[in-house]
């Protein structure tokens, strides 16, 4: 007879841990890769409303209205932001996605009276077109940087740094440099691109300060201006855009994602967006600022539920990405080509992996056509079929949004308060600072 053998896991060398030391003794190369964290971390999910019952008086969904209505910008900006819904698309640049992408992303944003975001690399003509609001992005790459294009622009935001790799640079690998990406970015076709980590022309504060005056100065100080950090040392980085001059400060927690970056940056550094979220709205708590500043959470929003907690915390708005790419078709088993639906999974397999589990952006090789710059992958990104599946995906989260709201007793979102809310688990209790529920127990805060 066999004896029954059993071997004790080794949690400390586990098999990923196995194939990651493996993979770097023989090659001797970090790995490079898309999307964001792929850890297990405290997310809006361990967070739950406090909705209406006999103490609190719900509002009926099919008579009362809920406003979604959003102002940003008002700080100096003589024409604020004004958007039909909180939700926003954060920055994707053109090189990472391909122009049909960015076309598809920005009719739907109109559709729903939201706006997106340019991203590295530049304006396209088609992205300025098809979006009715569009935030230009200065990032320390300068890539495709033009003042005319600026002065087209809705709102600028001035990039300092991104939730999947704060304090790094982006990369864009070589067979992503296309002809005409690297027209619009001066660089040589077919040769690895990496960002710079830092602005070339300011290395504190006041130089801060001083660039955003700049940009106020082309713009004759018509538009608003963001500052966008990725989620380390939130509190000081929230309270120096604001003293530099920002109308509107963006938090990206570790849980947004990238077209392509070092894996150690997205599993490494930065915080979760639910401990960025609750000290950036401290911050502005403690300098007095709540309401003259507006502030946008991004970082693994996912679900109307995740913008409702989001503004339930103190985000007057949240900005997607890695979801809007998701509704876009990425990582789905099917493109839509000619009228029909066209089976991916070989195309996935021969990356190594699987619909649903691909991180292959930083390739080139986008099964479906939206992270690539490959003229054949391109046309499996039908651009009406795309623009029509984010927009409802956005009219979905804005009807959980709203549900959620009414629920609480509000009429408007953006009275969703902290006391609405009531933790699941003593991580997020301790990080959002959100009592744990059935009790007024906040770790680290009402005693133990």
């Amino acid at each position: 007879m066999s004896k029954n053998i059993y071997i004790e896991p080794n949690y400390t060398y586990g098999d990923h841990t196995l194939h990651y030391i493996q993979q770097a003794a023989e090659h001797g190369l970090y790995e490079i890769r898309g999307l964001g964290a792929k850890r297990r971390l405290p997310t809006f999910d361990d967070l739950t409303f406090l909705t209406a019952s006999a103490s609190r008086y719900p509002l009926e969904g099919y008579r009362e209205k809920c406003e979604t209505k959003t102002v940003l910008g008002t700080r100096f900006a003589k024409n604020p932001i004004e958007l039909g819904i909180p939700i926003t698309i954060a920055g994707m640049s053109f090189g990472a996605l391909t122009a049909q992408a960015k076309d598809a992303l920005g009719r739907a944003a109109g559709e729903m009276g939201t706006s997106t975001t340019t991203g590295d690399g530049g304006m396209t003509p088609e992205e300025r077109r098809s979006s009715k609001t569009l935030v230009y992005q200065c990032l320390p790459s300068r890539y495709g940087f033009n003042p005319d294009d600026l002065r087209k622009a809705d709102a600028i935001e001035l990039v300092i740094g991104q939730g999947a790799k704060p304090g790094g640079g982006g990369m864009l690998l070589g067979q992503k440099i296309s002809p005409r990406v690297a027209k619009m970015r001066t660089l040589p076709e077919g040769v690895d691109q990496r960002s710079a980590c830092r602005h070339p022309d300011w290395t504190g504060s006041d130089d801060l300060a001083i660039k955003l005056s700049e940009l106020r100065e082309i713009t004759d100080w018509q538009v608003p201006i963001y500052v966008k950090v990725g989620a380390t040392r939130v509190k000081n980085d929230v309270k120096l855009a604001v003293a530099a001059g920002a109308d509107v400060v963006v938090v990206d927690g570790m849980q947004g994602g990238t077209a392509a970056t070092q894996q150690v940056f997205i599993e490494h550094a930065g915080i979760p967006t639910l401990a960025a979220l609750r000290q950036a709205v401290e911050a502005l708590e403690e300098i007095d600022m709540v309401g003259q500043v507006q502030l946008i959470i991004s970082g693994g929003i996912r679900s109307g539920a995740d913008v409702a907690k989001a503004l339930a915390m103190g985000a007057d708005a949240v900005s997607i990405g890695q979801a809007a790419m998701m509704a876009l078709g990425c990582n789905a088993r099917h493109y839509h080509m000619n009228g029909e639906l066209v089976d991916a999974t070989e195309d996935f397999a021969a990356l190594g992996t699987a619909p649903g589990y691909c991180h292959h952006c930083h390739t080139g090789r986008c099964p479906v056509g939206i992270a690539t710059q490959t003229p054949e992958l391109e046309k499996r990104l039908d651009v009406d079929w795309g623009a029509r599946r984010v927009k409802n995906y956005l009219q979905t989260l804005t009807m959980e949004l709203t549900t959620l709201a009414r629920a609480c007793g509000k009429s408007n979102v953006h009275n969703l308060e902290r006391e609405d809310l009531a933790a699941l688990t003593i991580e997020a209790a301790a990080m959002a600072k959100i009592p744990l529920a059935g009790t007024d127990w906040i770790p680290g805060v009402s005693g133990y």
